[in-house]
């Protein structure tokens, strides 16, 4: 507990939610060590055009509480069937339950992607290109995997905020936790997720082959696959999550595709690793990824007001 308190008029901008985002997260994080503040926040929801439902739903649950329960008839079992608690089953420690309920939470504010099929296709990627690097023999594998890994968490993203992919959205996005904030956090999920595993399995695959040309290192494509996240987080600001994913991911494929496919004299590998080459080797390519990176993070913070209801009506 610090010596200040939270002054009247900001108690009561937070109850009635007229408050601006930082200022409530702020808040917040005051109310969690001072518990004078606290109460005076408590008495202010009361207070405010909430407290008549606060009120209706606190009788309703105290009422059912002191009703009595039916009496049902109940066949009683056999004594033999009849097992203490601490005899069929183990208790559980408090801190093991404790540990369990923090990851369920992590694992849930995480996001839709890290809980459904996106973490299976990332790794299917991965590992079906060790795969097919090792077990079928083909030279295609690094290019391969160097081409999809920086729109893998474009489409994380794609599937982790969103009315299509959360069913509990609205809620979640009006809350003071939400907006940009929540975007941030399942954005680092899915990229803790994605950069180290495809990565791995760049680093696991073997050279190009003499008669192809020698593809970028494995590591090239962090800083255009976090460039291209940051601009999607960027343009969904304007159109959407959904909508942006599907603009900066397509781009991105483009780019690749259609060079590769138009030209002609040598095989599909080689000109898909050669097209690679000019995105991704070079110092000054790399620094350009970096600069269109924290131009993008700079956006983000100066539009971030934007955020506070995207995808919420």
């Amino acid at each position: 507990m610090t010596g200040w308190h939270a002054p009247d008029d900001l108690v009561t901008r937070y109850a009635d939610g007229s408050l601006p985002e930082a200022d409530a997260w702020s808040l917040e994080t005051h109310l969690e060590n001072c518990g004078p503040c606290a109460v005076r926040v408590s008495h202010a929801a009361r207070a405010g055009a909430a407290g008549v439902m606060l009120a209706q739903v606190r009788g309703a649950v105290l009422n059912a509480v002191r009703e009595p329960a039916p009496a049902t008839a109940r066949t009683p079992a056999p004594a033999t069937t009849q097992v203490p608690v601490s005899a069929s089953a183990p208790a559980v420690p408090r801190g093991a339950r404790a540990v369990g309920g923090r990851l369920a939470r992590i694992a849930w504010a995480a996001g839709p992607a890290l809980r459904g099929a996106w973490s299976a296709a990332v790794v299917l990627v991965a590992v079906g290109a060790v795969a097919l690097a090792y077990g079928g023999g083909s030279a295609s594998a690094r290019p391969f995997l160097l081409a999809v890994a920086p729109i893998v968490p474009v489409a994380g993203v794609a599937l982790s905020y969103g009315r299509h992919a959360d069913p509990l959205h609205e809620i979640v996005a009006a809350s003071p936790s939400g907006g940009l904030r929540l975007l941030l956090m399942r954005t680092s999920a899915v990229l803790a997720v994605s950069l180290p595993l495809l990565t791995a399995a760049g680093l696991l695959l073997p050279p190009s082959g003499s008669r192809l040309p020698a593809a970028p290192a494995a590591a090239t494509w962090l800083l255009p696959g976090l460039a291209l996240t940051l601009a999607s987080l960027v343009l969904s600001g304007y159109v959407g999550c959904r909508n942006a994913t599907a603009v900066v991911g397509g781009g991105w494929l483009l780019a690749l595709a259609a060079p590769a496919l138009s030209a002609t004299g040598s095989g599909l590998t080689a000109r898909l690793t050669q097209q690679l080459s000019l995105y991704f080797t070079g110092a000054s390519l790399q620094g350009g990824w970096a600069a269109a990176a924290a131009l993008c993070a700079l956006l983000l913070a100066a539009r971030r007001s934007a955020y506070d209801r995207l995808e919420t009506m």
